[in-house]
């Protein structure tokens, strides 16, 4: 066990909300840690994101002392000795030391304890394995901080048991590889994440979703994929073929163009060829409707940009929005092939910053104007009026519109007559 004044001058853990749950549950016989991704942070340079506290305080101790301190406590788990205190409007995850007593996927039997060498066993990875008191001193049970420095992830003890105590610990594997993670995966995590790949089928569609999208927008995405991919991981989630090329790609178009990462995006280059993946991976990973929908739009037709101009752009940046627009183009060009440097391709993608689809002007009074009866050929007009606008280059000049509306109106009278 090492034990290092690592985080010392770390603002976040001398002061502020994190110094006041120390100082409360870290006194009077008991003794309180920050643990887990915080402190693997820390010593990344990274910023500590959620902070969670262990502590040797059983739960109705930690509320007891957190309501004569007039701190909100939220019970979020507390069978599993978890109290969620609240200080600022920053929640911080307080659970009590536990050991596994019985293991069976998720619903493993534990009892509370005292002893932090056990708490940081039954933790999935070293670099997940660590705790920090107050005064920054790291505790290190699992030769976490050498494997965080080397940015190895690795299963604390045996891979295989790690795993069979919860299969999305598979997932979590390359999560955290892309995450923090250098070069190739830890040979033994990922020989034993194969082996158990059968487990994913009992993990729920909602967990699977969020490891999954988190994933996708790790920097080393690209490399956890194709990993999962060769170890024939990805097709389980899937249920389909999967596309790590087209990810790649939609990785370098999002850094060539300045943009966020998106899960979205990224989720479709991987699983979208036609719109028949999307609705089948909205279903296995149960998106969310908007995640459905945008990967249903990404999926419909994307191959056409390949071969249209951009009065053809212009069309469908007017029939799908910007957003809708901007990503199917993003998809049509990580399919391509994402040369970033296609002069073309971006500037089909860059043009929602330089053009504006004007509104439709015609308006059902034009209609009624030229003699037609508002009901259901009313609205047959105006469809027929603003595919011939469309197809004009969206004209604003009044006898251009005059000479659409006319012809539309004709159009529609000779058909009922007809």
């Amino acid at each position: 066990m090492s034990a290092k004044p690592l985080l010392a001058n770390a603002p976040w853990l001398i002061s502020g909300g994190t110094a006041r749950v120390l100082a409360l549950l870290d006194a009077d016989g008991e003794e309180a840690r920050v643990v887990g991704g915080a402190v693997r942070n820390a010593l990344l340079g990274l910023v500590p994101g959620d902070i969670d506290i262990a502590t040797t305080a059983l739960p109705d101790e930690v509320i007891r002392r957190a309501k004569a301190a007039g701190i909100k406590s939220v019970p979020t788990g507390i069978d599993h000795g978890t109290i969620t205190l609240v200080i600022d409007s920053q929640p911080f995850e307080v659970t009590t030391l536990r050991e596994d007593t019985e293991t069976f996927g998720r619903k493993a039997r534990v009892a509370f304890g005292r002893d932090w060498v056990k708490d940081a066993e039954r933790r999935d990875f070293t670099m997940n394995g660590l705790s920090a008191d107050a005064r920054g001193v790291v505790y290190d049970y699992v030769g976490g901080i050498a494997d965080a420095a080397a940015r190895r992830v690795r299963f604390i003890g045996d891979p295989d048991q790690r795993i069979a105590e919860d299969y999305l610990r598979i997932l979590r594997f390359f999560r955290i590889h892309a995450a923090f993670g250098a070069g190739e995966p830890d040979r033994d995590g990922y020989l034993a994440c194969i082996r158990g790949r059968a487990g994913l089928a009992s993990l729920s569609a909602e967990r699977v979703r969020m490891e999954m999208l988190k994933l996708l927008v790790a920097h080393g995405a690209s490399d956890a994929a194709l990993a999962m991919a060769d170890g024939g991981l990805l097709q389980a989630l899937s249920g389909g073929v999967v596309y790590t090329g087209p990810l790649s790609a939609m990785i370098a178009i999002e850094a060539e163009l300045g943009l966020p990462a998106s899960s979205t995006r990224r989720l479709a280059a991987l699983t979208v060829a036609v719109t028949e993946d999307a609705k089948r991976v909205a279903t296995r990973l149960r998106l969310s409707n908007a995640e459905a929908k945008a990967l249903d739009s990404m999926g419909h037709r994307w191959w056409r940009f390949a071969t249209k101009d951009e009065a053809h752009a212009r069309r469908l940046l007017y029939r799908l929005g910007a957003e809708r627009y901007h990503d199917r183009v993003l998809l049509g060009w990580a399919r391509a092939g994402g040369d970033v440097g296609s002069s073309r391709w971006r500037a089909l993608a860059e043009l929602p910053q330089r053009w504006t689809a004007p509104k439709f002007p015609l308006r059902a009074a034009d209609f009624i104007a030229r003699g037609m009866a508002e009901g259901p050929a009313l609205g047959h007009v105006l469809t027929l009026a603003e595919d011939a606008w469309l197809a004009a280059d969206f004209p604003l000049e009044e006898a251009a519109l005059a000479s659409i509306a006319d012809q539309a109106a004709a159009r529609v009278s000779r058909d009922e007559r007809t």
